[in-house]
């Protein structure tokens, strides 16, 4: 009998454990679809290419790869495909990450970085 309740114990925290973080998840893309909106819309939308490219299915995606359009050449060149750690130190210092690149915006705070990584992943499930 003991070791059913510790075995239903442990089950337990581990539901607790994996509700919690499903939880944190979901704040994280809620907090990156609001940071989303407000930092980086002046130049992208989820379905469209603007000025930017459109972000719905960034994640996973080959760098310079949307059909149509006018990427810098050294984006087409960077053979980057866009996952956390990709998208973490391009959104740290783009210019840094692929020289010779376009876009001149930094996301200084990793916490923000790490909330609009979250909500760009959840585009592309």
């Amino acid at each position: 009998m003991p070791f059913l309740r510790r075995t239903v114990c442990l089950a337990l925290c581990l539901i607790l454990l994996a509700a919690q973080a499903h939880a944190q998840s979901a704040a994280a893309i809620r907090q990156g679809q609001r940071l989303w909106q407000q930092r980086c819309t002046d130049c992208h939308a989820l379905d469209t290419d603007e000025t930017g490219p459109r972000h719905r299915g960034v994640f996973g995606r080959r760098s310079g790869s949307v059909k149509g359009y006018d990427y810098s050449r050294a984006l087409k060149r960077s053979k980057v495909t866009w996952d956390a750690a990709a998208l973490d130190r391009w959104l740290t210092d783009p210019e840094q990450f692929i020289p010779g690149q376009n876009m001149d915006v930094k996301v200084a705070s990793a916490a923000e970085r790490a909330a609009l990584i979250a909500y760009l992943q959840s585009l592309s499930r």
